[in-house]
């Protein structure tokens, strides 16, 4: 049998409305890639999070290399060699990445100073041993996202990390930085290092790991040998049902022009142009994929769009009525719906119920309002509804939004979003966190309002669901529209490659 590394039996952890693990027994060996996967609210996250001394079990054991530990908070953790890296980067951005992946732990001279120039040594010493090329002087907001994710696992490597946990990975990745991420993590695996690896893609489950654990509403329904088994019956174990992969589409009916882009120009936070010259349309029945790495103008555009963010220049029709620059308020009045790629930022109110965030932006109209006065009844039928159409977990109208997880914190979004027949449906990372039933479903919805005629803006980080759902294909790379691309006659190794800016076939023209 295989060294084991890290054992949890029977882990139990409850919050006030569910119990998030029930009795979770989670074996990994030691230089193992192994895979933790299930629905969002299955309980993964409560589980790493009670491993990395986040969260304190109600009742179980943990033992690292066989040996009885009390995880009692992070620091405990890192002096047990376990690391993590989190979903959403933990980087300084002001800070160099010397300075981010020494925070805490600084090297100090004559034990008053910090020892910048041994830090740096120590970083580069990381570096080369990982294959990276990265400048430890360079600033985290000056670097693309792939590089911010070799900075974690650098920095949990500096810490000592033997035990190292990847939080959803590849969600802001392209193709090629994923395949080198695959490719550090298997160097890792050589070096005997032992890696839990969280994803919702079946696909990467299946490219990269050893064995795969799945979850399902607080318990372990299964563990596979990675090379027994295939993405579909991973993901009917997660899901409890057989799960449809492939997305039929019914053949485009276009219908007026409901969305018209002309010469767009916007500024960033910084003053700096973000959105340049961007010329573009959408009819009736049709979804326009926006794909690019994070960071390229799409954040802009969409917020200049939604009215968030003021035009510089250009113009934005709906139909044929000018709403260049109207108001958040005027433009949800004129039936745009938005789903935001920051849920936390632009989608929620956490201290908000589930009931409340689910008629945010239609607060103050009929049938939710009576005046002065909200019309509880009302507003408490159409979560209840909402809820049991998006199978918002857990089902209770009354929670607060911050206590589920972050994929059902998704489905309140898109369940408030897709309410109220809306005529154009800008959908940014639609789907980020979900897991694969929850894809499926939101998908499903989309297509939904595609084949009733509505206009789809899709702007997504996943290549995968550009492909499958888009009828054509904008590709955004310095704020510019580079290519416009056929879903049919492309594929993500093009579409990565021109996200990157990696080709010289730029069109650098409005979308036809």
């Amino acid at each position: 049998m295989p060294e084991i590394a890290l054992e949890m039996k029977n882990i139990t952890k409850r919050f006030p409305l569910v119990v998030a693990n029930d009795k979770v027994s989670f074996t990994v060996y030691k230089g193992e890639i192994h895979a933790l996967v299930g629905e969002n609210g299955a309980g993964k996250s409560t589980l790493m999070s009670i491993l990395y001394g986040l969260y304190q079990a109600d009742s179980g054991q943990i033992f690292i290399n066989g040996k009885k530990v009390n995880i009692a908070n992070p620091n405990v953790a890192i002096n047990l060699k376990i690391g993590m890296v989190h979903q959403h980067f933990m980087l300084v951005p002001p800070l160099t990445v010397a300075e981010n992946i020494i925070l805490g732990m600084e090297p100090k001279k004559n034990n008053i100073f910090i020892d910048m120039e041994k830090a740096i040594k120590r970083v580069e010493e990381l570096s080369e041993n990982m294959g990276f090329k990265i400048d430890p002087k360079a600033k985290i907001e000056n670097i693309s996202v792939g590089i911010q994710q070799r900075v974690e696992i650098i920095k949990v490597l500096y810490r000592g990390a033997e035990i190292l946990v990847m939080d959803e990975p590849t969600a802001v990745l392209t193709p090629q930085e994923v395949e080198e991420l695959f490719e550090i993590l298997r160097s890792l695996k050589k070096q005997g290092k032992t890696i839990i690896f969280i994803t919702h893609k079946l696909n990467e489950v299946k490219d990269l790991s050893d064995r795969v654990t799945v979850m399902r509403r607080g318990k372990v329904v299964g563990v596979k040998n990675t090379k027994d088994t295939n993405q579909e019956e991973i993901a009917s174990m997660m899901v409890g049902r057989k799960v449809i992969f492939e997305i039929e589409k019914k053949p485009l009916n276009l219908g007026k022009t409901a969305l018209k882009v002309e010469k767009l120009e916007a500024l960033s936070n910084k003053g700096l142009p973000a959105v340049k010259n961007i010329s573009f349309e959408i009819k009736e029945g049709e979804i326009l994929g926006f794909a690019g790495v994070e960071g390229n103008g799409q954040t802009e555009l969409v917020e200049v769009i939604t009215g968030l963010r003021p035009a510089s220049s250009g113009k934005i029709f709906l139909y044929d009525k000018d709403i260049t620059n109207y108001s958040p308020r005027s433009i949800r009045e004129d039936k745009i719906a938005h789903i935001p790629e920051d849920r936390r930022q632009r989608g929620i109110i956490s201290n908000y119920t589930v009931a409340e965030n689910l008629i945010l932006g239609n607060h103050y109209r009929s049938p939710f309002s009576k005046g002065f006065v909200l019309n509880f009844t009302a507003i408490n039928n159409h979560a209840n509804n909402l809820i049991k159409d998006f199978d918002i977990r857990p089902s209770d109208k009354d929670n607060l939004l911050k206590s589920l997880s972050g994929g059902n914190q998704q489905k309140v979004i898109v369940a408030r979003e897709l309410y109220g027949e809306p005529k154009l449906l800008i959908a940014a990372q639609p789907t980020r966190g979900l897991d694969v039933g929850s894809i499926e479903f939101v998908h499903q919805q989309i297509l939904n309002e595609r084949d009733k005629g509505k206009a789809i803006l899709l702007i997504s980080a996943d290549l995968e669901e550009i492909l499958s759902l888009s009828d054509r294909i904008a590709v955004i790379y310095e704020g510019e529209i580079v290519d416009v691309l056929d879903p049919k006659k492309t594929d993500e190794k093009e579409i990565g490659l021109l996200m990157t800016g990696s080709t010289t076939n730029k069109k650098l023209s409005k979308v036809k």
